[in-house]
């Protein structure tokens, strides 16, 4: 008998679709362990949970009978009236498409209202919708269709609390339940294993990373292309074009330009991108770079490096800041001024006004230099925290306009042998060696969360530490970076 969790939703969506983990996972393959990151993800998920199942005194605890058993006694406390049920278990044994399955769903709360009773999960995503996280709205339409299943009636409701304490309403859809199931049980009865492009945000935190990363880099994998979607590598795929040489051998600039490929409801031509697309294959044949053209680097004795280190929307209720980093180099280097947010109420408007305090600093002895980040994940949490606290002397006007984005500098400059353009791949290329054998943007959120949860200080200093060699190496790697591209400019 095939079984069906509601984690086999989350397997699939999470952190984005993927329908080799589903295959992979049936067949046992081996995951690896939790990052630290996940770890205190999955704390603060239960932490949260556990705080709102405080506010239900009288909850019927379902954890406390055998796992066997925990279906017998949700009926009956149900029949029974119970208030509140807190992990009820539905289960049901049935065929679809002809596959004789067991399909289990563990809301975490089973509410009564008047004669029936509401479905409630607890999640610490902040955005519960199709287009950020389906896997939940897939999860919750599975426990509804799951409640009608056994009891014969729906729910009253199905909601969600969400990260921000809000109840979102989940709209019961039991046709696209049960077309999700049967891609599920399709996947899982698969006899070999499916093709699925690779990506670099998709496979980063993926456990079955190693298992497909390196069969995608032995087989030159198409998708491995740096401009070549996850459509775009599946319609290759299709088309005898699975593999980097094939690309090349297939498609000329004209042809590929003319291929279509899915693109949401419809279907677009690859257009434009074909001949730069073809251009980085040839590239990571090579495995050298070509200078398309100088970058562009204004001329300065000196520029900032500017980092910061941020807590994501979902794990705080503010998207904060903790660590805002500078550090002037060139032809005299600077210090390493950083701003870390301090650990009370008020603590990240201390770490914005440390931040003003050092720019002004900065902009006092060198003037109006540049000031050099990776990506846009500075300017938008610069204007962020404006809107926030305000910028009453213009300091963090001046930095925005003297901001200038090495990413696109980069990209659009030089082709590299690199699947990615993420500051870690391309320091690691230009030779750039950090001191750290563990760092990385989760690392850093996961030992910030760690040192906020401590009541040690010798033990929290040591951990803010940590953090800030961190953040210093950042800014060191996007001065290597820097120097390299400068480098191509002259």
């Amino acid at each position: 008998m095939l079984k069906l969790t509601a984690q086999d939703f989350h397997r699939r969506y999470a952190p984005k679709k993927c329908d080799l983990r589903i295959f992979l996972r049936e067949r046992g393959v081996e995951e690896s362990s939790p990052s630290e990151f996940e770890q205190v993800l999955m704390r603060m998920g239960q932490r949260y949970e556990a705080k709102h199942l405080a506010t239900f005194p009288e909850a019927i605890d379902l954890r406390s009978f055998e796992s066997d058993k925990r279906l017998e006694q949700t009926v009956t406390l149900v029949k029974n009236g119970c208030a509140v049920l807190y992990q009820p278990v539905l289960k049901v044994q049935t065929t679809l498409d002809g596959v004789e399955c067991e399909f289990v769903g563990e809301p975490d709360f089973l509410l009564r209202e008047n004669n029936g009773y509401i479905i409630r999960d607890v999640k610490m995503a902040r955005r519960v919708d199709e287009e950020h996280h389906p896997e939940i709205l897939f999860q919750l339409q599975f426990y509804g269709w799951l409640y009608e299943q056994v009891f014969g009636a729906p729910p009253i409701r199905i909601e969600a609390l969400n990260g921000q304490g809000d109840i979102v309403p989940i709209l019961s859809n039991h046709q696209a339940v049960l077309a999700e199931l049967q891609a599920l049980i399709r996947l899982k009865r698969l006899s070999q294993e499916p093709y699925e492009p690779v990506g670099w945000s998709k496979c980063v935190s993926c456990g079955f990373r190693d298992h497909c990363w390196p069969k995608a880099v032995a087989a030159k994998d198409v998708a491995l292309v740096y401009e070549i979607d996850q459509s775009l590598a599946a319609e290759l795929h299709e088309r005898g074009a699975a593999s980097i040489p094939q690309l090349v051998e297939h498609f000329n600039a004209d042809s590929l330009s003319e291929l279509k490929r899915p693109w949401g409801k419809r279907f677009q031509k690859v257009g434009k991108k074909a001949d730069l697309i073809l251009q980085r294959a040839r590239v990571m044949l090579s495995g050298r770079e070509v200078v398309l053209h100088p970058p562009i680097i204004p001329r300065h004795e000196h520029y900032v490096m500017f980092d910061l280190e941020g807590m994501p929307p979902h794990l705080d209720e503010l998207d904060k800041i903790y660590l805002w980093g500078t550090q002037v180099f060139g032809k005299a280097h600077g210090k390493f001024m950083p701003a870390v947010s301090g650990f009370g109420d008020d603590g990240d408007r201390e770490g914005w006004k440390q931040f003003l305090t050092n720019a002004q600093s900065i902009f006092q002895q060198f003037g109006d230099i540049p000031v050099i980040h990776w990506h846009h994940y500075e300017k938008t949490h610069l204007d962020d925290y404006v809107e926030r606290y305000g910028d009453p002397e213009g300091i963090a006007a001046r930095v925005r306009r003297n901001l200038l984005d090495l990413l696109p500098i980069a990209r659009d400059s030089v082709l590299l042998p690199l699947s990615s353009y993420s500051l870690k791949e391309v320091e690691k290329y230009v030779g750039f060696k950090r001191s750290q054998t563990e760092y990385g943007g989760s690392w850093s959120i996961a030992k910030y969360i760690e040192a906020t949860e401590t009541r040690d200080e010798d033990s929290r200093n040591k951990l803010v530490g940590e953090i800030l060699i961190y953040n210093q190496e950042d800014l060191a790697a996007t001065w290597a970076v820097f120097e390299w591209l400068q480098a191509k400019a002259s």
